[in-house]
């Protein structure tokens, strides 16, 4: 492979992050709701779902945020949107006709941790009234600690939950101060001693790299912290800077931030100290223990890449709970309403919130497949692609092939039978997945840095 910032230099421009194909800029206005019943209607019993509830609301705005939230002083609007989940819960639960059973079930936002213990119940009894929910079922939680009380705590052991997931972000208080982040290591330390003394038997915690004021010294306290906390997976995600469409970034100065070259350094740094720590790498961004299931599947080639990033849910079908939410079907995707008022007035007039849509062609599956696996294995198998596509896969293969014949700075290759990212080349996948999107060239949408 070449100059690794020769290369930085020439694939400047920023492309998704691959969650999903096609992205969610390509979703269609408006027909979600054509989509959404027929896609219920389908779900068959023989299988289990996933489920993702989103709660969009913090009662304190960090600036990097880039998540669909909204900052609160006063709880009433967290119980009144509650009320509007059950509703939501209780419409969805007559589309699909019986109790579906649950594989993972997920709590996002937002905080969905600054609920109170009353409404996480109310949830919970929903949840388990309209769908199969057992021991089999993973239930996590992503969690800021400044939330935590006794009696976030109780709510979430009446919830069940199984998985934290802490948001840290960066221990240092130059940094935490310049992306209005306060929170302390002795704060999280407490809050991870009290989260296992409930029972909580996986934890996971969220840093960043690439924030404003962040240096490698800096990065390298942090993850020293991290590792001290002992969490089973880290996800250590490049801060995507995007003020043009999240407002609250323009808080963070420019000038603050690290440059394309720092924001790489930062990456391979990160990378070794985790791996150091006894952490086995997981696709692009993700660290794991190696007892953990996340590592199993990496090992085994059984991962995956949803919305929250890598994971083990095989699920083919996603329901999308809340605003905002997105939800995943065999045949395509459908976004709930954005805007929070919106949403729940179409759940008080009895409609399901559902908005934009996508309905997947032949040809979006098969790049889904092969961008997914490129994502995850950092390799494509033509007589995979030939067992399930079958004589469909052929122009793909030979796509593939042309790819790597012109690729001219070590980013991929053909390695017999199979279309390969080098381990020096891992850190520029998606600038390889890109190349295999048919929709990017036709988008309008800015992304974030491919590294």
């Amino acid at each position: 492979m070449r100059d690794s910032a020769a290369i930085l230099g020439r694939y400047s421009e920023p492309v998704p992050r691959y969650t999903s194909y096609p992205t969610a800029p390509h979703f269609q206005p408006d027909l979600g709701a054509d989509l959404l019943p027929d896609m219920l209607a389908g779900i068959t019993g023989d299988k289990r779902v996933s489920l993702y509830i989103h709660v969009p609301y913090c009662d304190r705005l960090c600036w990097f945020c880039g998540c669909h939230t909204k900052h609160t002083r006063q709880y009433a609007p967290v119980a009144d949107y509650v009320d509007s989940l059950l509703r939501e819960i209780a419409l969805i639960s007559r589309a699909v006709g019986f109790a579906v059973p649950v594989a993972q079930l997920h709590f996002g936002g937002g905080s969905p941790s600054l609920m109170r213990s009353g409404d996480f119940r109310r949830l919970s009894d929903a949840l388990r009234e309209a769908f199969t929910i057992d021991a089999a079922t993973e239930i996590s939680v992503e969690i800021d600690p400044s939330d935590v009380t006794d009696d976030t705590l109780a709510g979430l052991s009446a919830l069940g939950m199984t998985r934290a997931s802490i948001g840290v972000q960066d221990f240092d208080p130059a940094v935490q101060a310049a992306i209005n982040r306060p929170q302390s290591f002795e704060l999280t330390r407490e809050i991870v001693a009290s989260l296992r003394a409930i029972g909580i038997g996986s934890l996971n915690i969220d840093a960043l790299y690439g924030l404003p004021l962040q240096t490698e010294k800096r990065l390298a306290a942090t993850l020293d912290k991290v590792v001290d906390l002992e969490p089973d997976r880290i996800a250590l995600f490049g801060y995507a800077h995007m003020p043009w469409l999240k407002k609250h970034q323009t808080m963070i100065r420019d000038e603050d931030l690290p440059d394309q070259g720092e924001r790489f350094g930062q990456a391979r740094l990160a990378e070794a100290a985790l791996v150091a720590a006894g952490y086995a790498a997981i696709g692009i961004d993700h660290f794991a223990l190696p007892h953990d299931t996340l590592a199993e599947a990496a090992r085994t080639g059984t991962l995956h890449r949803n919305f929250q990033g890598y994971t083990t849910d095989a699920c083919e079908t996603l329901i999308g709970l809340g605003a905002s939410s997105i939800g995943r079907f065999r045949d395509g995707y459908v976004q709930n309403i954005v805007p929070t008022a919106t949403y729940r007035a179409a759940l008080e007039a009895g409609r399901l919130p559902v908005g934009r849509g996508y309905r997947l062609s032949d040809d979006d599956r098969i790049r889904a497949h092969l961008i997914e696996r490129l994502m995850c294995d950092f390799a494509v198998s033509f007589a995979d692609l030939k067992a399930r596509f079958g004589a469909a896969a052929a122009p793909y293969i030979a796509e593939a092939r042309l790819i790597a014949a012109s690729d001219a700075d070590g980013l991929c290759r053909l390695d017999a039978d199979r279309f390969v990212i080098p381990y020096e080349a891992r850190s520029f996948t998606r600038i390889v997945a890109a190349r295999f999107d048919a929709h990017l060239q036709t988008s309008a949408f800015r992304y974030s840095k491919a590294v």
